[in-house]
């Protein structure tokens, strides 16, 4: 058991890490992608635009905390 929770605590810190954030927003962005999939409308550049995005955001809120 003690390996499990290992790798649970090693999942979580990899994919939510410092910031809860961009995680929960890589979420929403890579749903609004296969929603906007299954219509005409090209969808590859949704998750490029939200992760630029989201590292500004990120990037902003560091320098203006320090």
């Amino acid at each position: 058991m003690s390996r499990l929770r290992a790798f649970g605590a090693f999942v979580w810190e990899f994919v939510i890490g410092d910031d809860w954030s961009v995680a929960a927003g890589v979420v929403v962005a890579i749903a609004v992608t296969a929603l906007v999939a299954t219509t005409t409308v090209a969808a590859w550049w949704i998750l490029p635009v939200a992760v630029a995005l989201l590292l500004a955001l990120t990037l902003w809120r560091a320098s203006r905390a320090s």
